[in-house]
């Protein structure tokens, strides 16, 4: 095998790869990546590109919010072998259910970004340069920082545990095939996401596109970024930029759970597309993986709302978010509906706004996300802003309390990110920064199974809650050999 994933080939094959409809863009040659980016409309190619590849089964399309989800004890599996439940019972090694499809797919999306920065660059050298292509440049500083924060998540202790932990490779330009990048700190990686965020953001537009990251875009990564940082000056100051600039709007109670099957809504800051030809990943789709058996054609009910979820949104049995809760499959075994499946990525109606089940967006960050920051953000220091964030989302929940300055507490905003945010990946990432034990709801397997992979109450200590490092990949760089996480070692 060649030196993988960090070195996949030129980027001719992003070129031939690159995706239409939502990107309406059709490459033109698949000619050397050195010469091929000359001018703003091919930049615009690789984009499309880069935002196809974003919504890969092993990325935004499945596989990266399964991870913050199925971990976080907010789902539960009903039984075990319908597929990626190896994530819920944490059975992981550098050999076996490594979910090295992250690396690979993160680490493919960085090469494109680095090729097209590269490119620009000489662009720029060569006086050619242009406030379109400025966009582009400042959309791949962006996305480059998005992706390393997601890499540094999965593969890196939490920042405010460790931030002198080894993160991942930092690679910023294209890397000759006999390279042998090792593992920076954490520290380093969220020192370069901060940099690249702050470079791109004055690049960058501020007009909304489905499927484009914009300067708004940029802000509310860096108010994600801050708050784990808990560098929350900084992160209220992000998220209350997107909230007054008037741009994006919440949604009312009436609205939103329709938003769920309309695409680019007026909460949605970062949206991929998902097309009948594009990017559909069918009954492998993320919405397929949360409907209950049997609901659809090829749907096998492989997650569900754990039980103490179900008690946190029932803190309201009015809240407006069971609406896109459907009855799971104990139905059929007890006459009651328990409403553990989520058509968040189905369309309410198992049609969305393009007749299909499947093809439905993937909304990356919305403003529900950015008032929740901002609350959490405030709490510290201003109880009284804190909570003028925190009503907004808690609308949702018309028959609780409305928080003040005197009753609001952080559980409130946690409570809040997990009803507001179920089965968007957060869950997990935020148990971890918040320093949180999980238990996980295993009686609601059946049949009943001993989970020997980890225990039924963990803490982010347990050494699972980070991924091992791919074999394959110290197999092609033996200089990261040396720097797999701890517990995974022979």
């Amino acid at each position: 095998m060649k030196k993988i994933n960090l070195f996949f080939a030129i980027l001719s094959i992003v070129l031939l790869s690159s995706c239409e409809g939502f990107l309406d863009v059709k490459p033109t040659n698949s000619a050397d990546a050195a010469t091929s980016i000359t001018t703003a409309a091919d930049a615009k190619v690789i984009i499309n590109g880069l935002m196809s590849k974003m919504v890969s089964s092993n990325y935004y399309g499945r596989n990266f919010f399964l991870y913050g989800d199925a971990k976080g004890g907010d789902f539960a599996i009903r039984s075990q072998g319908r597929g990626n439940d190896a994530l819920y019972v944490f059975n992981h090694s550098a050999t076996s259910n490594s979910y090295s499809g992250y690396w690979s797919q993160m680490y493919h999306c960085l090469l494109q970004i680095n090729n097209l920065l590269a490119n620009i660059e000489k662009i720029e050298a060569a006086g050619k340069g242009s406030t379109t292509l400025s966009d582009y440049k400042g959309q791949a500083l962006t996305a480059r920082a998005l992706v390393y924060f997601d890499l540094v998540r999965l593969y890196g202790k939490p920042y405010n545990m460790d931030k002198n932990a080894l993160g991942v490779p930092l690679v910023l330009t294209p890397l000759d095939a006999s390279a042998q990048p090792t593992r920076a700190t954490v520290a380093q990686i969220y020192d370069q996401i901060v940099a690249d965020l702050t470079a791109a953001a004055p690049l960058m537009g501020k007009t909304k596109t489905l499927g484009y990251l914009n300067y708004y875009a940029n802000k509310a990564i860096q108010a994600r970024v801050y708050l784990y940082m808990e560098n929350y000056s900084a992160a209220l100051t992000a998220a209350q930029e997107i909230i007054t600039s008037g741009k994006y709007s919440l949604y009312s109670n009436a609205n939103w759970v329709s938003s769920w099957s309309t695409e680019n809504g007026s909460e949605s800051i970062f949206e991929l597309g998902v097309y009948l030809s594009e990017a559909d990943l069918g009954t492998s789709s993320l919405g397929f993986y949360l409907l209950r058996t049997g609901t659809v054609k090829g749907a096998m009910g492989w997650f569900m709302a754990s039980d103490s979820f179900l008690a946190r949104l029932n803190q309201d049995p009015s809240d407006v978010r069971w609406g896109i809760m459907d009855y799971d499959e104990t139905y059929s075994e007890t006459g009651v509906k328990r409403y553990g499946s989520c058509r968040k990525y189905t369309g309410v109606d198992l049609k969305g706004d393009k007749g299909s089940t499947s093809a439905v967006n993937i909304k990356v960050i919305r403003l529900s996300e950015i008032y929740l920051i901002a609350a959490e953000a405030a709490f510290p220091t201003n109880k009284e802003l804190a909570a003028s964030y925190l009503k907004e989302i808690r609308k949702r929940s018309p028959n609780l309390p409305v928080p003040t300055a005197t009753t609001i507490t952080m559980q409130m905003i946690k409570d809040e990110r997990s009803k507001e945010l179920f089965c968007e990946g957060q869950r997990f990432f935020d148990m971890m920064r918040w320093n949180e034990s999980i238990t996980f709801n295993d009686d609601f397997i059946s049949p009943a199974v001993v989970i020997t992979h980890r225990p039924q109450t963990i803490d982010r200590t347990f050494y699972k809650t980070i991924l091992p490092i791919p074999q394959a990949e110290m197999d092609a760089n033996p200089a990261i050999k040396s720097q797999q996480n701890p517990g995974y070692s022979d």
